[in-house]
């Protein structure tokens, strides 16, 4: 089983970056549309983000959802990634659960992950509308894809390919788990 990275790193890696740009809790909140006590709730461990919420915050700062992830890595990147070796990342209040499927070092062109939804979940409470194309892959389970305003229910098998800055919101209407296989694009530094 994939470890859980623990919020509080996450916090901690959000408050460094925040800090580093010169941004105030207020600012910060304001570029992102949270509330101040949600950044600072957020960056104290309290809360665990949806991975819409966790998208948007990564582009405020300039990083990618990968850079979350890179903080509880450690040594070499590995070329091969084991099961019990991932990454993971959970949203009690959304029901999902976003594991790295591969090394998230900045000099990787793709990030790939793989986003459960329990029964009920969700990527967030609205869309989202991340800054780089995306491939998504169900691998089991049925999701619904909010793109825009059309609405598709998704099953195994099916895949898509999401342009930049299209909103976009994934949910587990069923009372079983669905997986999907999320492939981002990014740019090298």
């Amino acid at each position: 089983m994939s470890a859980a990275v623990n919020p509080q790193v996450i916090g901690e890696h959000i408050r460094r970056l925040r800090s580093d740009r010169g941004l105030s809790v207020r600012a910060f909140a304001a570029q992102t549309g949270f509330s101040p006590s949600f950044i600072s709730q957020l960056e104290n461990g309290q809360v665990s983000p949806s991975l819409g919420s966790l998208q948007k915050i990564a582009e405020a700062l300039g990083v990618t959802l990968g850079e979350f992830f890179a903080t509880a890595e450690t040594g070499e990147e590995p070329l091969i990634v084991r099961v019990a070796d991932r990454s993971r990342m959970d949203s009690t209040w959304t029901d999902a659960h976003i594991e790295a499927l591969g090394a998230m070092a900045r000099s990787r062109r793709l990030e790939p992950v793989l986003v459960i939804f329990g029964p009920g979940g969700k990527s967030g409470q609205h869309p989202h509308a991340p800054s780089r194309e995306e491939f998504a892959f169900i691998v089991t389970g049925e999701v619904t894809l909010t793109l825009a305003d059309e609405e598709s229910v998704m099953r195994p098998g099916d895949a898509v390919t999401l342009p930049a800055q299209a909103p976009r919101l994934w949910e587990n209407r069923t009372g079983a788990i669905a997986e999907i296989l999320i492939v981002s694009s990014r740019t090298p530094n």
